[in-house]
Protein backbone atom coordinates (compact mmCIF):
# COMPACT_ATOMS: atom_id res chain seq x y z
CA UNK A 1 0.00 0.00 0.00
CA UNK A 2 3.23 2.24 0.97
CA UNK A 3 4.32 1.56 -2.86
CA UNK A 4 1.09 2.55 -4.38
CA UNK A 5 0.89 5.87 -2.07
CA UNK A 6 4.67 6.85 -2.95
CA UNK A 7 4.09 5.90 -6.34
CA UNK A 8 0.65 8.29 -6.68
CA UNK A 9 2.36 11.34 -4.52
CA UNK A 10 5.72 10.91 -6.72
CA UNK A 11 3.21 10.86 -9.83
CA UNK A 12 1.76 14.07 -9.19
CA UNK A 13 5.09 15.81 -7.83
CA UNK A 14 6.55 15.00 -11.60
CA UNK A 15 3.04 16.55 -12.86
CA UNK A 16 3.70 19.53 -11.02
CA UNK A 17 7.35 19.90 -11.60
CA UNK A 18 7.02 19.27 -15.61
CA UNK A 19 7.10 22.45 -17.54
CA UNK A 20 5.83 23.33 -20.66
CA UNK A 21 8.26 24.43 -23.43
CA UNK A 22 8.11 28.24 -24.29
CA UNK A 23 6.12 29.39 -27.00
CA UNK A 24 6.98 30.41 -30.42
CA UNK A 25 9.00 33.75 -29.94
CA UNK A 26 6.86 36.15 -30.96
CA UNK A 27 8.19 38.09 -34.20
CA UNK A 28 9.02 41.84 -33.38
CA UNK A 29 7.43 44.39 -35.03
CA UNK A 30 9.32 45.59 -38.28
CA UNK A 31 9.85 49.12 -37.34
CA UNK A 32 9.79 50.09 -41.01
CA UNK A 33 6.18 48.95 -41.44
CA UNK A 34 3.77 51.23 -43.21
CA UNK A 35 1.71 53.49 -41.36
CA UNK A 36 -2.30 54.85 -42.48
CA UNK A 37 -3.03 57.91 -41.15
CA UNK A 38 -6.48 58.93 -41.75
CA UNK A 39 -7.77 62.51 -41.99
CA UNK A 40 -10.99 61.73 -40.43
CA UNK A 41 -12.79 58.21 -39.86
CA UNK A 42 -15.84 59.23 -39.36
CA UNK A 43 -18.02 61.11 -42.30
CA UNK A 44 -21.18 62.43 -40.83
CA UNK A 45 -23.47 63.28 -43.73
CA UNK A 46 -25.87 64.90 -41.58
CA UNK A 47 -29.38 64.66 -43.15
CA UNK A 48 -29.60 64.23 -46.73
CA UNK A 49 -32.33 64.06 -49.28
CA UNK A 50 -33.49 60.27 -50.64
CA UNK A 51 -31.79 59.33 -54.05
CA UNK A 52 -29.12 62.36 -53.37
CA UNK A 53 -25.24 61.37 -54.11
CA UNK A 54 -24.38 59.26 -51.14
CA UNK A 55 -20.44 59.36 -51.95
CA UNK A 56 -17.55 60.48 -49.27
CA UNK A 57 -14.27 60.01 -49.08
CA UNK A 58 -11.51 59.15 -46.41
CA UNK A 59 -8.16 60.70 -47.33
CA UNK A 60 -5.59 58.50 -45.64
CA UNK A 61 -1.60 59.68 -46.44
CA UNK A 62 1.18 56.26 -46.02
CA UNK A 63 3.32 57.93 -43.13
CA UNK A 64 5.75 55.00 -42.77
CA UNK A 65 9.06 53.76 -44.75
CA UNK A 66 7.60 51.20 -46.76
CA UNK A 67 4.90 50.64 -49.32
CA UNK A 68 1.08 50.71 -48.05
CA UNK A 69 -1.02 47.76 -49.35
CA UNK A 70 -4.65 47.60 -49.07
CA UNK A 71 -6.61 44.57 -48.87
CA UNK A 72 -10.43 44.76 -50.18
CA UNK A 73 -11.95 46.87 -47.83
CA UNK A 74 -15.13 45.13 -46.19
CA UNK A 75 -18.29 46.79 -45.59
CA UNK A 76 -21.07 46.49 -43.09
CA UNK A 77 -23.94 46.32 -45.21
CA UNK A 78 -24.71 45.87 -49.04
CA UNK A 79 -25.83 49.43 -48.83
CA UNK A 80 -22.59 50.56 -48.66
CA UNK A 81 -19.73 50.10 -51.49
CA UNK A 82 -15.85 51.19 -50.51
CA UNK A 83 -13.56 51.64 -54.01
CA UNK A 84 -10.00 51.40 -52.65
CA UNK A 85 -6.61 52.17 -54.58
CA UNK A 86 -4.81 48.67 -56.03
CA UNK A 87 -1.65 49.83 -56.42
CA UNK A 88 0.72 50.12 -53.15
CA UNK A 89 0.87 53.61 -51.89
CA UNK A 90 4.40 54.70 -51.53
CA UNK A 91 5.52 56.59 -48.33
CA UNK A 92 4.53 59.90 -47.99
CA UNK A 93 1.97 59.29 -50.76
CA UNK A 94 -1.59 60.15 -50.18
CA UNK A 95 -4.79 58.45 -51.53
CA UNK A 96 -8.45 57.88 -51.13
CA UNK A 97 -11.23 55.54 -49.93
CA UNK A 98 -14.19 56.37 -51.69
CA UNK A 99 -17.44 54.95 -49.87
CA UNK A 100 -20.52 55.12 -51.46
CA UNK A 101 -24.14 54.80 -49.60
CA UNK A 102 -27.01 53.63 -51.36
CA UNK A 103 -29.48 56.95 -50.55
CA UNK A 104 -32.78 55.11 -51.77
CA UNK A 105 -33.70 53.82 -48.91
CA UNK A 106 -35.41 56.54 -45.91
CA UNK A 107 -33.85 56.23 -42.51
CA UNK A 108 -31.07 56.94 -40.01
CA UNK A 109 -27.20 55.53 -41.75
CA UNK A 110 -24.67 54.25 -39.40
CA UNK A 111 -22.23 51.61 -41.02
CA UNK A 112 -18.93 51.04 -41.11
CA UNK A 113 -15.97 50.20 -43.72
CA UNK A 114 -13.35 48.10 -42.33
CA UNK A 115 -9.84 48.53 -44.46
CA UNK A 116 -7.42 45.72 -43.97
CA UNK A 117 -3.81 46.60 -44.95
CA UNK A 118 -0.51 45.64 -44.21
CA UNK A 119 0.17 48.60 -41.63
CA UNK A 120 1.02 48.92 -38.15
CA UNK A 121 -2.39 49.06 -37.23
CA UNK A 122 -3.68 46.19 -40.15
CA UNK A 123 -6.99 47.34 -39.07
CA UNK A 124 -9.23 50.55 -38.97
CA UNK A 125 -12.54 50.70 -39.14
CA UNK A 126 -14.27 53.53 -41.03
CA UNK A 127 -17.85 54.74 -40.48
CA UNK A 128 -20.65 56.79 -41.98
CA UNK A 129 -23.89 57.98 -40.39
CA UNK A 130 -26.23 60.91 -40.74
CA UNK A 131 -30.09 60.32 -42.00
CA UNK A 132 -31.92 60.09 -44.85
CA UNK A 133 -35.24 61.92 -45.37
CA UNK A 134 -37.47 61.36 -48.10
CA UNK A 135 -37.51 64.32 -50.72
CA UNK A 136 -40.22 67.10 -50.25
CA UNK A 137 -43.08 67.51 -52.89
CA UNK A 138 -43.17 69.55 -55.19
CA UNK A 139 -46.12 71.62 -56.58
CA UNK A 140 -46.67 71.87 -59.84
CA UNK A 141 -47.93 75.54 -61.34
CA UNK A 142 -50.92 76.29 -61.39
CA UNK A 143 -51.58 77.09 -65.48
CA UNK A 144 -54.27 79.48 -65.79
CA UNK A 145 -56.61 79.32 -68.92
CA UNK A 146 -59.19 81.48 -70.41
CA UNK A 147 -61.99 79.40 -71.06
CA UNK A 148 -65.00 82.00 -70.29
CA UNK A 149 -63.37 84.61 -72.85
CA UNK A 150 -64.43 85.21 -76.19
CA UNK A 151 -62.05 85.04 -78.90
CA UNK A 152 -63.02 88.92 -79.87
CA UNK A 153 -62.28 90.30 -76.14
CA UNK A 154 -58.34 88.96 -76.69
Amino acid sequence: MKKILFSFVGLIFAAFSVQAQDAAPQPQANPNAPEISFEKTVHDYGTIFQSADGTCEFKFTNTGKEPLILSKPQSSCGCTVPTWPQEPILPGKSDVIKVTYNTNNIGPINKTVTVTSNAKTSRIVLQIKGAVVAKPATTEPVKTTDQGASPQSK
